[in-house]
C-alpha cells in the first residue's frame, strides 16, 4: 500500500467510537487522512479523536444512524468541513440475536434503518458531490452474514445482504465515473458487536462468544481494510478459519446449511472436523 494513498484525503467513518471503526480511525490517521468521525456517543468519539495523535486533523459529527430522515443534513455538515468527502466508510451497525418468530417487526425495522437505510441515505446525499468531482469511494463493512444466514441473525443478515445488493448495483452504475466501491467481509473480529446486540424484547444481549474473543485483533483488521481499499479491491474477506465457510457456501451450499442449522457458531468444530484439521476448541 502506498504510504501517500490517503494523505490529505477526507475520510468519513460511521460507528467510529469502538471496534473496527475505532481501529479504522487510528489507521487512517496514521496514513495522514483528515477524519470525520461519527457515532452516537460523543464522549467515546472524543476519546477516539484524542487517540488519533497530532498532526491528525479530526472532526466529530455525532448522530444516530437510525434517524434516517436527518441524514441528508448530516451529509451537508460533513461536506462543510473540507468541501468534500473522498472516502465514505459505512462501518456502523447493530445486530439482533433472536429467532424470526420471536422478533417484533419494529426491531427488524430498526436494524434495517441502522444497517441499510442509514448508509443508503448518506450515500445518496454524498453522490452528487462525488459525481461532480468525478472522484470518491465507498467502503462498506459487511459481514459473513451478508453471504449466508444462520439461526437467530435474520434481521442482521437481511440488512447485510441488502448492502451487498445495493452497493454492487452502485458499483456498476458509477464504474466509469471514477467512484469506487469496496465491500469488506470481516469474519470473527474482537469487537463488542454481540454485547450491544438486541434481543427479542429489545434488551441488550450483553455477552460475547468464545469465537469472537479468539478472533482477529481489530487493529489488524483495519490495516487489511486500508490495504484492500488502497489496491482497489471490489470485495475483501478478512478473518481466519471462518472464511472457509464462504467457499462452502459457493461450492457446497447444502453442506453448509446442515452445519450451521443448529447454532450460528457451533459449526466451527464440525467444519474443522470435516476438513480433517482437528480442533480442541470447546463449543459455546
Amino acid at each position: 500500500m502506498s504510504s501517500d494513498r490517503f494523505r490529505g484525503q477526507v475520510v468519513w467513518i460511521t460507528g467510529a467510537s469502538s471496534g473496527i471503526g475505532r481501529s479504522l480511525a487510528l489507521a487512517f490517521a496514521r496514513a495522514g487522512a483528515r477524519l470525520i468521525l461519527s457515532g452516537r456517543d460523543q464522549q467515546n468519539l472524543e476519546a477516539v479523536r484524542d487517540a488519533c495523535r497530532a498532526p491528525a486533523d479530526v472532526r466529530l459529527l455525532p448522530f444516530d444512524l437510525a434517524s434516517v430522515s436527518s441524514l441528508p443534513e448530516q451529509a451537508v455538515r460533513a461536506l462543510g468541513f473540507w468541501g468534500r468527502v473522498d472516502y465514505m466508510v459505512h462501518n456502523a451497525g447493530v445486530a439482533l440475536r433472536a429467532r424470526v418468530a420471536d422478533t417484533p417487526l419494529e426491531l427488524d425495522q430498526r436494524v434495517m434503518a441502522t444497517n441499510y437505510f442509514g448508509p443508503l441515505a448518506l450515500t445518496k446525499a454524498l453522490l452528487p458531490s462525488m459525481l461532480s468531482r468525478q472522484s470518491g469511494a465507498f467502503v462498506v463493512v459487511s459481514s459473513l452474514s451478508g453471504k449466508y444466514g444462520v439461526p437467530q441473525l435474520s434481521s442482521y443478515a437481511a440488512s447485510k445482504h441488502a448492502l451487498h445488493g445495493a452497493f454492487e448495483c452502485l458499483r456498476a452504475e458509477v464504474h466509469d465515473r471514477n467512484i469506487r466501491v469496496t465491500i469488506v467481509i470481516p469474519g470473527f473480529i474482537r469487537t463488542p458487536i454481540l454485547n450491544h446486540a438486541y434481543t427479542a424484547d429489545g434488551a441488550k444481549y450483553g455477552k460475547t462468544m468464545p469465537a469472537y474473543e479468539r478472533g482477529m485483533d481489530p487493529d489488524v483488521c483495519a490495516e487489511r481494510i486500508l490495504a484492500a481499499v488502497a489496491s482497489g479491491k471490489e470485495e475483501e474477506a478478512i478473518g481466519g478459519w471462518e472464511l472457509t465457510s464462504l467457499y462452502l457456501k459457493r461450492f457446497f451450499p447444502t453442506l453448509l446449511s446442515r452445519i450451521v442449522r443448529n447454532h450460528p457458531v457451533r459449526w466451527r468444530k464440525r467444519l474443522l472436523r470435516w476438513l480433517s484439521l482437528g480442533s480442541t476448541a470447546r463449543d459455546d
